[in-house]
């Protein structure tokens, strides 16, 4: 007798039975999924899974394309799979680096064995056309269970040499790794079936390097469109340059610092960046004696008001007296808090600040005139008398919050008086070259220990509200940032290793029958590569601090 198991498609609402063992491929392609585009993976009990698993007992099995936000991630993560090939086969020996998300696509370098850029506009095209025809093709992604001694000589011999150390470090007896047409590769996170599926996107020359351009959940069909982010892009590049002098570009070298017992050398340099950093903004502002309004935005958990006290300080050392207000405190009481289409709260819309008290009480405060501050308490949802606030001549105002670049914010202050900063944690290391760390991760293990310390939510409440201020970053804030006077990135090279002691325990509250689950097990393994650091080198000003407890500035 064979042994079935009871299958709970979520698309469509059946039930089914299959022989123990069946794989999700065979059930995507025997079944009704209700899809419009290729099955790209699938959600086992809220757990992403590839197709090829099998299916040996009852479970809830929801199958998903390029629409939803894992299954975008898989399609991405199979296309650098795909990009990695046509290097291998049309510049042996050449190194792809993966950097970072820029102008909505991922944005690569390639080099020879000593460094060197070799990408110009018809090698561009070249791997463009080669990774057409390796998805024309259609090969199929196989995932192999290798020991990690075998899977590190097979990496070295491609040369991969930087996925050794963090094999090494992980030190597990064996490791999955991904093959198809003759190489292999370590990704983090799960392929889709086959090249075949993976039909849209685009290569283009993007300063030195090439973008890799991509579809959106929302238009699966088409190319996301490129927007002009220089200033983002300068910055970055800053960054990047300097985690290179530091030896410390991947998750592998970080730990090797930690196991070299060189952790503290490392956030001491780490944390003089960001002084010398925020006294050279404080500079350009004070080279401006017309500045009386200093606007500081950025995303969700950016570090925004910790550089808010931070340049105070240096603005102090410069002889201004800044006075320090944050949007935050403009809140409407909850109850008038504007909601989304899901009939959600929306924090992340300009109608969730009180813009007729904030403009208010600035032009009085311009004026010369006592200001009575609001504060918003976050566990009541309710705004309170704060402190009285008063501007002389001597005083700058320093204005914190994710609306500060937005013109409808501030529409009565002249340009020239105000001074504008977008503040962002830009991620500066890659797990390794092919494998990078999405900067909005930085932000999300942030914010689920920030709300989890101080705003009474549990990680799952954080989960289930950060697609909606993603959404509301995407309309409120990046529209804006290219319009700011200067950058700042407020990422710490070494602080996931901080970061995961704090956050792994609140996140893995979270229950397995809720759709976060998914999510949660994703940020989990994440921080699973990263060897902790103890925080006792972290100056009491630090923006981590801000997070994790033990900060000497009052919030």
């Amino acid at each position: 007798m064979i042994d079935t198991a009871k299958i709970n498609i979520i698309n469509t609402g059946e039930s089914i039975e299959i022989p123990a063992g069946t794989t999700l491929s065979y059930i995507a392609d025997k079944t009704k999924h209700g899809l419009k585009y290729p099955v790209i993976a699938a959600l086992v009990n809220n757990t992403l899974k590839e197709l090829s698993f099998p299916l040996i007992s009852e479970c809830d099995v929801e199958f998903i394309d390029r629409t939803s936000g894992n299954g975008l991630n898989v399609y991405v993560r199979s296309l650098i799979f795909v990009l990695c090939k046509a290097v291998d086969d049309l510049f042996p020996g050449s190194k792809l680096y993966v950097l970072h998300t820029i102008s909505k696509g991922y944005y690569c370098e390639l080099t020879d064995y000593e460094g060197n850029d070799l990408l110009d506009s018809q090698k561009i095209f070249d791997l463009k056309t080669r990774m057409k025809k390796v998805i024309e093709d259609n090969y199929p992604f196989e995932r192999h269970k290798l020991r990690t001694e075998d899977a590190i000589r097979q990496f070295l011999a491609q040369g991969l040499d930087d996925k050794e150390l963090i094999l090494r470090q992980r030190n597990r007896i064996y490791t999955s790794v991904y093959r198809f047409d003759g190489i292999i590769n370590y990704l983090y996170g799960y392929l889709a079936p086959s090249t075949g599926s993976l039909n849209v996107f685009n290569l283009v020359k993007y300063y030195d390097g090439m973008l890799l351009q991509i579809p959106s959940t929302s238009e699966p069909d088409k190319i996301v469109e490129q927007t002009p982010q220089n200033k983002l892009f300068e910055i970055i590049n800053e960054h990047s340059k300097w985690v290179k002098l530091l030896d410390t570009e991947n998750v592998g070298k970080l730990n090797q610092h930690v196991l070299d017992k060189k952790a503290g050398e490392l956030i001491k340099i780490a944390e003089a960046l960001h002084e010398k950093k925020v006294a050279y903004i404080s500079d350009r502002i004070t080279e401006r004696k017309n500045i009386r309004l200093v606007l500081i935005s950025g995303p969700s958990s950016s570090g925004k008001t910790t550089f808010s006290k931070r340049l105070s300080i240096q603005l102090q050392v410069s002889g201004l007296k800044p006075l320090v207000i944050s949007l935050d405190d403009y809140f409407v009481d909850r109850e008038h808090t504007p909601k989304d289409e899901k009939g959600e709260y929306d924090f992340e819309s300009l109608d969730a600040i009180d813009i007729k008290l904030f403009n208010e009480n600035l032009l009085s405060l311009f004026k010369g005139e006592e200001v009575e501050i609001p504060k918003f308490d976050f566990h009541t949802g309710k705004r309170l008398a704060g402190p009285k606030m008063k501007c002389g001549p001597e005083n700058i105002i320093l204005v914190e919050g994710i609306h500060a670049l937005n013109p409808g914010l501030t529409p009565l202050i002249e340009t020239g008086l105000k001074f504008r900063i977008y503040v962002s944690a830009l991620t500066q290391i890659s797990i390794d070259r092919h494998n990078r760390i999405p900067t909005t991760d930085n932000r999300l293990i942030r914010r689920i220990i920030r709300d989890y310390n101080y705003r009474s939510h549990s990680a799952l409440a954080t989960l289930k509200r950060w697609p909606s201020v993603r959404a509301g970053e995407e309309k409120n804030i990046f529209p804006y940032q290219e319009e700011a006077d200067i950058m700042f990135n407020s990422a710490l090279l070494y602080e996931f290793s901080i970061l995961k002691q704090y956050a792994e325990p609140i996140i893995k509250e979270v229950p397995e029958n809720e759709k976060e689950y998914s999510e949660a097990q994703r940020l989990l393994k994440f921080m699973s590569f990263f060897l902790p650091i103890v925080n006792e080198d972290i100056p009491n000003t630090s923006i981590i601090k801000e997070f994790i407890g033990g900060s000497s500035f009052e919030y």
